[in-house]
């Protein structure tokens, strides 16, 4: 055995020790086959993730408050690192592959659009008046890695990991997460099926149990966080938060991820499931609406989402101008369409051309492009 072949055998090693519930490292599926290096697969699909252009762009994407003048406020790039390390915890604790916890986790946010969930909703009432297709981040993150990033040839990741992407959904918290029996053909019918009918989709589970973890991570690193972010903002303090909740979870980040992850830890080993106590999940459901009512319903002014559905709205409409007029001084050309592959050119509508453009901007992009559009 040559040192190359003896450093692939280590990187094996931890499935010797996973748990039978665990997505062993060779148990993996991608749509296109590729020799094998000294990583597992799904460590592969991290790196990839984390190497990729579109991971930077998470640096200045909003994570719940847009242009506050407070270093300390989170971004995207914050968010996407709590929910890998909070995620990696439980799975390491469980017994699970950690290697496809990390991929799932930091690469299940990318699609999100400037000017977070409102941005996001923006998007989704141009996609459904200009295609009749719906637009969310999850679906943009799996259409991302598989036919945008790397100049439109994709990043080729695992089913595993995509599956996981597509399925994080943390607006929904339930107190046991199963996965589902799934194979390539099916993560794939979900994904198309997704631009017509969301909400029927957005309910299926993954098909891995890293996925499960994942996904209840995602809840477990915005909640308590937006919560420290607010109260650095000012918008209220921290015994406001209602004592039948503080009372279980606790008032800050640190107690609350404590309590959160030690509780699913103890409910979930050796389990083929993730769950909670019923305890903790009615306190995190109620913890969940308390941040509704006082932070995300709050965390932009009517004035401000009036001017940026405007402004993204001429934004779009600019973009597809200049392809339509085929103005290769457009920064849609300079920036984007002029690096994409002649497969992604011609395989993709103008419309949706604009709509994967704009997605993929930062803030700052945005507002900028609103301002020369005005």
């Amino acid at each position: 055995m040559n040192s190359i072949e003896e450093a692939r055998n280590n990187y094996l090693l931890i499935d010797n020790i996973l748990s039978k519930y665990a997505r062993k490292s060779l148990d993996y599926h991608r749509i296109k086959e590729e020799q094998s290096d000294i990583r597992t697969p799904f460590a592969r699909d991290a790196d990839r993730i984390i190497h990729a252009l579109s991971y930077t762009r998470y640096i200045d994407k909003t994570q719940v408050y847009s242009f506050k003048e407070n270093d300390h406020i989170s971004k995207r790039i914050v968010h996407v690192q709590f929910v890998s390390k909070i995620a990696r915890t439980i799975g390491r604790s469980l017994r699970l592959n950690t290697d496809l916890i990390e991929a799932i986790a930091l690469g299940h946010d990318i699609g999100h659009t400037p000017l977070g969930h409102f941005g996001e909703s923006v998007l989704n009432e141009i996609s459904l008046r200009e295609l009749n297709e719906t637009f969310a981040h999850n679906i943009q993150s799996v259409r991302h890695y598989m036919y945008v990033e790397n100049n439109g040839k994709g990043l080729n990741l695992s089913i595993e990991v995509l599956d996981g992407i597509m399925c994080h959904n943390g607006e929904i918290v339930e107190n046991i997460y199963k996965p589902e029996e799934k194979d390539t053909n099916e993560v794939l019918r979900e994904f198309n099926n997704s631009y017509k009918d969301l909400k029927s989709e957005s309910k299926h589970s993954p098909m891995t149990l890293e996925g499960c973890v994942v996904r209840i991570s995602d809840v477990i690193a915005y909640v308590g966080r937006d919560i420290e972010d607010s109260i650095n903002l000012g918008l209220f303090k921290r015994e406001d938060i209602p004592k039948e909740i503080s009372d279980v979870l606790g008032t800050s980040n640190r107690e609350i991820i404590n309590t959160i992850t030690t509780d699913i830890i103890e409910n979930s080993l050796d389990k083929p499931y993730i769950k909670m106590s019923e305890k903790v999940f009615n306190a995190l459901f109620k913890l969940k609406k308390f941040n509704y009512d006082n932070i995300y319903s709050k965390s932009m002014s009517e004035k401000d989402m009036e001017y940026y559905r405007n402004g993204m709205n001429i934004v779009y409409k600019k973009y597809l101008e200049d392809l339509e007029h085929n103005n290769k001084d457009s920064l849609i050309y300079q920036i984007f369409l002029n690096k994409q592959v002649e497969e992604y050119i011609k395989n993709t509508s103008n419309k949706r051309k604009v709509i994967d453009f704009i997605a993929g901007m930062t803030d700052e992009m945005l507002k900028e492009n609103i301002l020369k559009s005005l």
